[in-house]
């Protein structure tokens, strides 16, 4: 009788344990976050570009444009590229969130981009309010998460969502990092398919930047300072300040790209809370995204 005690406690226990393990995960899944359009597949709504040697605001050669659903960076009105870097900047700041951005490159590079540039973009995450650049400035002080497509040979290697610091630096492998660019270690992307990049961002704690479900690059504690960052107002270059949040830019840097997705899932109200922050992220790395 003791023993047929102590077994029926055991199976109370671990069916008790398998209950409370569903109940969370449930909770999890009534907690994740709906995912926000931040590009709405029609126009730049709640978007401002910004084109080195042209005022904020100012879309010179309609360089941003929505055609056929995606965002479309294009060159068609320029008769050189000139160094007139672009961006545009999402115009909410974020802190704590998961961002998803699908891209592909596309056509020739601009006349006169430089070979660097070639099948060369990004997302700049935690970037300076597009408001406080000045006319001349070349890129946001921002972290990049670089976006690179691959050599038309296909035997050729060149890896995607590296990191840049353009005005930036951060701390990788418990040191911190000041080179300006370093690759990921993620596989090559080779002709215009699309690419899903994913990117966690917690404040200032760590950043992680995911293809395909698998972490690519790591790092943590962004702070202004370094370099690459030319024709800005020094009293926003405030180098050692720590960068907890900031704006999202798309860039323009010569070649043609397409994005089809660029959505957001805003963590701010669970960043006091670990274990559950960690459980929703999870879940929606296992996510395709809205449609």
């Amino acid at each position: 009788m003791q023993f047929k005690n102590l077994c029926w406690s055991a199976l109370v226990a671990v069916s008790a344990l398998s209950c409370s393990t569903q109940s969370k995960s449930l909770d999890v899944n009534k907690e994740v976050p709906e995912a926000i359009q931040l590009f709405n597949g029609k126009n730049l709504k709640n978007w401002t570009p910004k084109i080195r040697n042209y005022k904020v605001g100012e879309n010179f050669g309609n360089t941003f444009r929505v055609e056929d659903g995606m965002m479309k960076v294009r060159y068609d009105q320029y008769d050189d590229f000139n160094f007139r870097y672009g961006h545009i900047a999402y115009n909410t700041p974020f802190s704590y969130y998961v961002l998803r951005v699908e891209y592909r490159f596309v056509g020739e590079q601009a006349k006169g981009g430089e070979g660097w540039a070639w099948r060369n973009s990004g997302a700049m995450l935690h970037g300076q309010d597009p408001k406080t650049m000045w006319k001349d400035q070349n890129f946001p002080i921002s972290i990049e998460a670089q976006f690179l497509g691959g050599p038309d040979d296909i035997k050729s290697e060149r890896t995607t969502s590296n990191l840049c610091t353009p005005g930036t630096n951060v701390v990788m492998n418990d040191k911190l990092f000041t080179p300006h660019c370093i690759n990921s270690k993620s596989k090559t992307y080779h002709g215009d398919k699309w690419v899903t990049a994913e990117f966690v961002v917690l404040g200032d704690s760590v950043i992680r930047h995911i293809l395909e479900g698998e972490t690519v690059i790591e790092y943590s504690k962004p702070t202004i300072g370094g370099d690459m960052v030319e024709g800005h107002n020094p009293a926003v270059k405030q180098d050692g300040k720590a960068i907890t949040e900031g704006y999202i830019y798309l860039q323009s840097e010569s070649h043609p790209i397409d994005f089809r997705k660029v959505e957001l899932y805003d963590l701010e109200k669970y960043k006091m809370q670990p274990q559950k922050l960690d459980g929703i992220i999870q879940k929606i790395l296992q996510t395709k995204g809205s449609n």
